[in-house]
């Protein structure tokens, strides 16, 4: 069993079909032609084309295992919570800590972690000290360089 919450909004799961299909459908074909073409040309056992065309088909296929089998996993959360005045899976988060300094943050899966859009894992130290949480609740997280404090500023789904 994955050590990771099984939770996942609409747009992650829609992006991570979207990947399986492209490395079943066209990714894997198009190695798949690569490496007979490179095994056509004769000596294997010195044929870089062929032992890399043989490398990138074991990787497309172990993700392509990972991604079908978390794909049956996953929950997709596609509903906004009853309570919206308090802080669950799939919410934009503003915070702000000690010294005044503003952070937004998603609470997504953890398949869908991307620091560039500030979407956080709903498994990580931040999003755990945030759940169930309302605007103007004070929270500790805990960190390698020590405890910061925030306050939540406002919820949004």
């Amino acid at each position: 069993m994955d050590s990771f919450s099984a939770y996942i909004t609409p747009e992650g799961q829609k992006r991570l079909s979207e990947e399986l299909a492209y490395l079943w459908k066209i990714k894997r074909p198009q190695v798949t032609q690569a490496v007979a073409e490179a095994a056509a040309m004769g000596d294997r056992s010195e044929n870089a084309e062929y032992i890399y065309g043989k490398r990138q088909l074991r990787q497309i296929d172990s993700r392509i295992r990972f991604l079908t089998k978390r794909l049956d996993r996953l929950i997709v959360v596609d509903r906004t919570p009853a309570d919206t005045s308090k802080v669950f899976f799939g919410a934009w988060v503003e915070i702000e800590d000690d010294d005044g300094s503003l952070y937004t943050y998603r609470i997504v899966g953890p398949d869908e972690i991307d620091p560039d859009r500030n979407f956080i894992s709903v498994d990580s130290p931040m999003a755990r000290a945030l759940l169930r949480r309302s605007e103007g609740d004070e929270i500790v997280v805990k960190r390698p360089n020590g405890d910061a404090a925030f306050v939540v500023i406002s919820i949004h789904y």
